[in-house]
């Protein structure tokens, strides 16, 4: 009697935990003795015998801090909450205050918050995706060039290549001085699915640096699409997240 009642209480929790709703979750781990913080999007179902698709969002400037909630103000985030059927994990990591996602320190805890998450939370290694605005825009390319062949296709919004002004670290880096730095980023990316979006009245970073980039690739017969929204300053990340053809676009992509 007693057997029967642990195995149907075990069938219980295992029907429950199957059927648990989508759900944000907190997580860190120290760098340089420093906590770094990051939140996960956790689908509905994420049961060990179904592997999900993961996102790696990286969040604007203006959302960097430690308090591990401004980055889920603008962009991926708010979309998520709007959309809590979203069928992938979504690691949302927090740049620390005065840093960029170029920064060889911070670029390695974003990808080992991705790591984390793809054991944490049983995710496929053969789908992972990428997207950033703006300084996460940046940071994206980075990612793409400095890991090529790990994520199976990436979103670019209002990021760029070259520095926005010379008091700024905010570009690519690893580019050779001599050279075109576009064709240098898409040499390191070429193979990489890219959808670029960017606002065509962009004050803040140019969209002569998401035209270039998408010319070079397009130069190299890279797959790219590039979306330009008329009239849009920078903000232009509410609208790509709004476009419905990027989610089946990006899952349609598999690494080897």
């Amino acid at each position: 009697m007693i057997r029967t009642l642990l195995l149907a209480t075990a069938m219980v929790l295992t029907t429950a935990a199957h059927a648990a709703p989508a759900h944000f979750v907190s997580r860190q781990f120290d760098v340089d003795g420093k906590p770094f913080r990051y939140q996960v999007f956790v689908p509905a179902d994420n049961a060990k015998e179904k592997k999900h698709p993961v996102v790696l969002f990286l969040h604007g400037s203006g959302e960097r801090g430690s308090d591990n909630q401004k980055q889920m103000s603008q962009g991926l985030p708010p979309w998520l909450k709007q959309h809590m059927d979203f069928p992938a994990v979504v690691v949302i990591p927090q740049a620390p205050d005065d840093s960029e996602w170029n920064d060889p320190q911070i670029a390695d805890a974003a990808m080992k918050a991705l790591d984390r998450s793809v054991k944490e939370f049983h995710g496929d290694r053969h789908r992972l995706y990428l997207t950033g605005l703006s300084m996460g825009g940046f940071g994206s390319w980075q990612l793409a060039a400095d890991h090529p062949g790990t994520f199976a296709a990436a979103a670019i919004i209002c990021g760029g290549i070259t520095p926005l002004t010379e008091a700024r670290a905010l570009y690519v880096r690893g580019i050779a001085k001599d050279g075109d730095p576009f064709a240098i980023v898409a040499e390191k990316v070429h193979g990489l699915p890219v959808w670029i979006f960017h606002g065509a009245d962009d004050n803040v970073v140019p969209p002569e640096q998401s035209r270039q980039m998408n010319a070079a690739l397009k130069a190299r017969n890279s797959e790219v699409r590039y979306t330009e929204f008329p009239g849009v300053n920078h903000g232009s990340w509410e609208k790509a997240y709004a476009t419905t053809e990027l989610w089946p676009w990006m899952f349609s992509h598999t690494t080897p």
